[in-house]
């Protein structure tokens, strides 16, 4: 008999914290915009962007819990959604002129393929840069968060809904605006929504990235959760530093390929837990939270407020992935004591727990 539906009180809350999380990981954790130096504006901007990006990674985690699926799944959508971001709505992937700063060029001319017009180097940096930050990062916090509601889902029909119209209509604002002086051509266009559809539909034909009731993991030393944090915000952090010619941009694959290989490793050993997951997303968050200080904003900003922000926005993070930590550990130390049995009605029969319906 499945488990009854936990009241919506419950189940809104993570997904609120997603909607919120997800644009502040995207856009304000590396702290390269010109708000880190106006406060009141950062606020006021996760009104346009967690539209954006935070729908999607509510829709992308829904799709992969409600599917019985989990982190191949949700890391296949998070590059389908990061093509259709970069390559579609916004169309950074092919705008020479998507920024008006000098950097831009410098990022951008040296791994350029001038036939299909796209960047190799930004490519990289824009897809991984969403799978990673915008989507996958935020996903294991907020689960981590509330572990009780982690492998289920969240929403109802209703809540759905409003969450694609959101996106929907941030998808509207966001690609008019971009698109008033700048358009991709129809061939650019074409391919990014063929391999965008390719990737989507991959991340529901793939075996399911979880291992089967009954089958014990692979034997083998889990590494503990605070050496895959330290491992992944060396190979992150290293991963942003290296320079944007061919062989830095090979380096910045290799250093994601390595993580990610060492992930998928270790996550098939017996050991690996919840932890180990908030400790690899977590490891994300504290890397750009921390170069975040030595990056310098897009215009003209106070320094010292941009400073305050950054200190402010890591030591949010820290606190967040502690409070995270603190609930996965609960969550598990009552998993490990034995259940208590249910009290029976007067035909001697356990009493089901209260549930209630809602389509949110």
């Amino acid at each position: 008999m499945p488990a009854p539906r936990p009241p919506l009180r419950r189940r809104i809350i993570p997904a609120v914290g997603l909607l919120l999380l997800a644009p502040v990981c995207a856009e304000y954790l590396i702290g390269y915009l010109d708000l880190m130096g106006r406060p009141l504006e950062l606020l006021t901007g996760l009104l346009y962007l967690a539209p954006l990006y935070g729908t999607v990674a509510v829709l992308i985690r829904e799709a992969a819990r409600r599917t019985g699926r989990g982190w191949p799944t949700i890391l296949l959508l998070g590059a389908a959604f990061g093509l259709i971001q970069a390559g579609l709505v916004d169309q950074s992937l092919f705008n020479p002129r998507f920024i008006d700063e000098p950097f831009w060029d410098e990022e951008r001319l040296p791994t350029l393929l001038t036939g299909p017009g796209i960047s190799v180097g930004h490519a990289l940096g824009f897809i991984t840069g969403h799978v990673i930050w915008s989507y996958a990062a935020p996903i294991a916090v907020v689960e981590s968060c509330a572990p009780r509601l982690a492998d289920r889902p969240w929403l109802g029909r209703i809540g759905l809904g409003v969450v694609t119209a959101l996106y929907a209509l941030a998808v509207l604002v966001f690609f008019h605006e971009h698109t008033k002086a700048f358009m991709a051509t129809p061939a650019q266009l074409g391919t990014t929504a063929v391999l965008a559809l390719a990737l989507i539909v991959a991340a529901f034909t793939i075996p399911r990235g979880r291992i089967p009731r009954g089958r014990a993991r692979r034997p083998g030393r889990v590494p503990p959760p605070w050496l895959v944090g330290v491992t992944g915000v060396l190979l992150l952090t290293t991963h942003h530093l290296l320079p944007a010619h061919w062989t830095g941009t090979a380096l910045k694959a290799l250093t994601l390929v390595v993580f990610g290989g060492l992930l998928l490793r270790w996550s098939r050993l017996a050991g690996w837990g919840r932890a180990h997951v908030l400790a690899a997303g977590g490891s994300a968050l504290v890397a750009n939270a921390a170069l975040s200080f030595v990056v310098d904003p897009i215009g003209e900003v106070s320094y010292p407020v941009k400073y305050a922000a950054n200190t402010a926005i890591l030591l949010i993070v820290l606190i967040l992935l502690a409070w995270a930590r603190r609930q996965s550990a609960n969550r598990s130390a009552t998993a490990r004591r034995p259940a208590s049995p249910r009290p029976k009605d007067d035909t001697g029969s356990a009493k089901p727990k209260d549930s209630k319906v809602s389509s949110w």
